[in-house]
């Protein structure tokens, strides 16, 4: 323990001991500040407090004041405790209970008048939450919060502070990305004082996903997003604003209102509320003397949904985010006008840029500096309409229920057979998770002439948070915006089209028509019983996330699969690729000392196997129950496989698709080994791996890497020219090599293999997809594409499209269609240059094989649909390779 630690521990221990009851005059009159406790002052230049020094100060604050309140609200991915602390009046938070209760009621007001919610309202107090920052990088989030914490509770905005104390219950996290923020202060003080001082961390700032912490709303597959959602649908706040850190150079902060375009599905009090914040936060900004605020602009439009802030727009939740600009790192940085870009030098105001920054020196104080204006104002503007912001909320609930009363669809029909049972309930649960209804048919029922057995799961429209179903779960049609008449389209800021049916493979109906008196008859509300959330282990054996989560939800907890089954005789068990979850059994059955087996897709049908012999009849009902398996038995009969050595590549340059891979990888069981740069150039790959998997990389990442002197050396470069020579060697002497999406680029180029990338040198005016949902025609008889539909629906992202050339030997293992449009859910401008091409393909390559996937199957653990093309590829050995009798004439281009 330093020196530092010590001071905070004496001192808290002091608070403790010596704090008067609460309500006492003397706890408002002894706060310590920041600096007492961290021995700095916050926004010091070369400072950064850590997360676990950032929790002292705030025992300490919880020790010395009744204004607040300190609480747990769970562990991160290392295991870290996560904290949020509430701030308001004394008498607020011993009533926080009652105010929360009536924001539950006015965020689901099914049954409630317009006079009942008024009164409501004018009882209630606002809630908001404010964040330390999702992006540990942007890194003064976590020192505002200090600062805010202690400005507020000892009014030092003065009877603008007391009016917040009285009508607002603050929700703040000191930190929304704990594990992060502890990783980057570690990096910043081990290389402060270097020329490395502003080096980027060579890791992901959280265990698996870094900057993706912000896009698993609704996938809510890590530990954090799940305990966000859970605290946010538990405190149904009015108002979330969260602070980011990358507004466009040279604006000193980016504020909405957003770009275009804005989603039909968010209704239209909370835009304009939003609205309101923003242009009020700028205002707020100028008044201080801080200009540079900027709105709209080309980024930052209102579109994905798959933000763990933006999130709660579909939940009618007013969602604020803005985004500081310049200068991210404690170390100060000087900025002349000649370092900003020519269209911007000539210091002219525009009409939602009115106050320009000038240039001068930057330091962390002044980013903390805009956020407190910033935070001040969003919090001064919930106190002041308070009441309004209560009964708004009910509004926007009561009409999006008569929306969906009214017009379609009035629900969704989810069949519990499906090709994989439990993705539909991997789907359901997520859904569940964020308190959208879910009833099943106790007998059939008949909906627009069809009918749907009993069991079928049921989602209700007629509900306040309806919009956010109908976002995920319609189709999205991005419209056509150009930068100018004829131009290139304007980008998503994210992705156009995410529509999570197509993407996990799940059989939805939505309904047309209202569900008569008879229909409602049939439809039982789904409710289990729950697990604490403090259990450890919570996750069904079925399920794809571990940890806490959807067990602890009445609604979740419920929706089981059908109950696993073996069917036929034989010694063996033989598993379909169509369920994922039958690769985590071929795992575990390899972890038990098992035979596994292969038998390649017959020519009369019948799908490829995967076969397991040498458990016990215990050990096969156990797996087949826990994984929900539809399995048979048969003959052990087929190519014996052994369990192949793996090895997934990890840039230095840190890369989310490489977490979010490994993430998968894991949770299904395969073993791997993690393979760097300085062991892809030491070569020998073939006698440590049998398959190697590339994510999503363009070639330039995995060849350079970092530039030399931009990070220390051990970090610097990629796998050079002597790891390039090394791949090849290891696919000619019998390797399999998997690229997904761009890293196909890489191996297309630097192996020579006779393929083409046809949209690779197109320009963005001709040739645009970024994020949507595409359908390509599958040869399920090929072991990669084990399991899949024969029309299957991939994840396009920036990725390449292919065709073969002169001296190609290997398969094609998806195509595009030859006429009308790939595009199912997003935007999709060029078609023409996917008709009649590839999407994915194997080339022989000497004695191994090349797996080039145009497309990501495992995009942010979402595609339930195509992970087992990834499982598939890296089991894709030799032994399989040689069963492989692909389809004739599949590939005729």
């Amino acid at each position: 323990m330093n020196s530092t630690q010590l001071v905070a521990c004496a001192l808290v221990f002091l608070m403790v001991a010596v704090s008067p009851a609460p309500g006492a005059a003397w706890a408002q009159t002894h706060v310590p500040a920041p600096e007492e406790i961290l021995g700095f002052h916050v926004g010091d230049d070369f400072k950064l407090a850590s997360y676990d020094e950032s929790i002292a100060y705030f025992r300490a604050l919880d020790a010395a004041s009744d204004r607040l309140e300190l609480r747990e609200i769970g562990r991160t991915s290392e295991g870290r405790s996560w904290f949020i602390a509430l701030i308001s009046s004394p008498e607020n938070l011993a009533n926080a209970e009652h105010y929360r209760e009536i924001s539950k009621r006015l965020a689901n007001p099914v049954g409630l008048s317009d006079e009942e919610a008024r009164a409501l309202a004018q009882e209630g107090k606002v809630i908001v939450t404010v964040d330390g920052g999702l992006h540990a990088s942007e890194s003064a989030h976590a020192q505002l919060t200090i600062q805010f914490a202690y400005d507020l509770i000892t009014e030092k905005e003065g009877s603008i502070a007391r009016e917040i104390l009285d009508e607002v219950i603050l929700i703040l996290y000191p930190s929304i990305n704990p594990d992060g923020q502890n990783m980057v202060v570690d990096w910043y003080r081990q290389n402060l004082g270097t020329p490395y001082e502003t080096a980027p961390m060579p890791r992901l700032y959280q265990k698996y996903i870094g900057h993706d912490n912000n896009r698993d709303a609704y996938g809510l597959n890590m530990i954090e997003s799940r305990t966000v959602v859970r605290l946010l649908r538990h405190w149904e706040p009015q108002v979330l604003y969260t602070h980011h850190m990358t507004a466009t150079f040279p604006s000193t902060m980016w504020l909405p209102p957003n770009g275009e375009p804005i989603s039909p599905y968010v209704h239209p009090l909370m835009t304009r509320t939003l609205n309101l914040l923003g242009t009020a936060a700028a205002q707020a900004m100028d008044e201080k003397g801080l200009p540079g605020a900027e709105h709209m602009g080309e980024f930052y439009d209102f579109w994905y949904p798959g933000y763990i802030d933006y999130g709660n727009f579909f939940h009618n939740v007013v969602s604020m985010f803005s985004e500081v600009g310049l200068h991210t790192s404690p170390s100060p940085r000087f900025y002349s006008v000649r370092d900003f870009p020519p269209e911007h030098q000539a210091l002219l105001p525009k009409s939602l840029h009115a106050s320009l920054w000038r240039g001068g020196w930057w330091r962390q104080r002044d980013s903390i500096n805009i956020m407190l204006a910033t935070t001040w104002s969003t919090l001064d503007m919930s106190a002041k309409f308070r009441e309004r912001f209560l009964y708004n909320r009910y509004v926007a609930g009561r009409d999006t229920i008569r929306h969906y009363s009214e017009s379609p669809p009035y629900a969704y029909f989810i069949p519990v057979q499906q090709r994989d049972p439990v993705a539909a309930v991997e789907l359901l649960r997520r859904l569940a998770f964020h308190d959208v209804a879910v009833y099943r048919l106790n007998q059939d029922a008949v909906v627009d002439g069809q009918t749907h057995p009993a069991g079928t799961w049921v989602i209700p429209m007629d509900r306040a948070n309806a919009n956010f179903a109908a976002v995920l779960l319609d189709v999205q049609r991005y419209p056509d915006l150009r930068q100018y008449p004829g131009g290139p389209p304007d980008l998503p800021y994210d992705i156009a089209g995410w529509t999570l049916p197509y993407q996990m493979d799940v059989r939805t109906v939505a309904t047309g028509s209202p569900l008569d008196d008879s229909v409602q008859a049939t439809m039982a509300p789904v409710l289990g019983e729950t697990v604490d959330w403090s259990v450890e282990g919570d996750a069904e054996p079925f399920d794809s996330v571990p940890g806490a989560g959807f067990n602890t939800h009445p609604i979740a907890a419920a929706i089981t699969p059908p109950a696993g089954s073996v069917t036929g005789n034989g010694p063996a068990l033989l598993l379909d690729p169509a369920q994922n979850n039958s690769f985590r059994a071929v795992n575990r059955a390899w972890g038990s000392g098992a035979q596994v087996r292969f038998r390649a897709a017959s020519s009369g049908g019948a799908g490829s196997r995967y076969i397991v012999s040498g458990l016990s009849a215990a050990q096969v009902d156990s797996m087949v129950k826990e994984l929900a398996l539809q399995a048979e038995r048969g003959p052990a009969a087929g190519e014996t496989v052994r369990r192949p050595r793996i090895g997934l590549y990890r840039p230095w340059q840190p890369s989310m698709d490489e977490g979010w891979t490994r993430w998968l990888l894991e949770q299904y069981g395969f073993g791997f080994e993690t393979v760097y740069n300085a062991d892809m150039r030491a070569g020998d790959l073939r006698g440590r791996y049998d398959v190697i998997v590339l994510v999503d990389l363009s070639p330039q990442q995995i060849i350079e890497g970092a530039p030399v002197g931009s990070v220390p050396p051990p970090y610097a470069g990629g796998i050079g020219r002597e790891g390039t020579r090394a791949l090849d060697a290891f696919v000619r002497d019998g390797g399999t090599l998997v690229c997904l999406n761009r890293s196909s680029r890489f191996a297309i180029d630097e192996l020579h293999l006779p393929v083409r990338d046809v949209v690779r040198e197109l320009e963005s005016t001709d040739f645009f997809i970024s994020g949507s949902v595409v359908e390509a025609t599958v040869d399920t008889a090929h072991p990669i594409m084990g399991g899949m539909p024969e029309r299957a629906k991939i994840m396009f992202m920036n990725s390449p499209v292919f065709t073969t050339e002169e001296g190609f030997h290997g398969s094609v293992l998806a195509k595009y269609a030859t006429a009308g449009s790939p595009l199912l859910s997003g935007f999709l401008l060029g078609e023409e240059y996917m008709l009649g091409y590839a999407a994915a393909i194997d080339v022989a390559h000497g004695d191994g094989h090349v797996v080039l996937l145009g497309f990501r199957p495992q995009w942010r653990a979402q595609p339930f649909g195509t992970f087992r093309v990834l499982f598939n590829a890296s089991l894709y050995t030799r032994e399989i390779a040689a069963t492989s009798i692909p389809t004739p004439d599949f590939w005729t281009y």
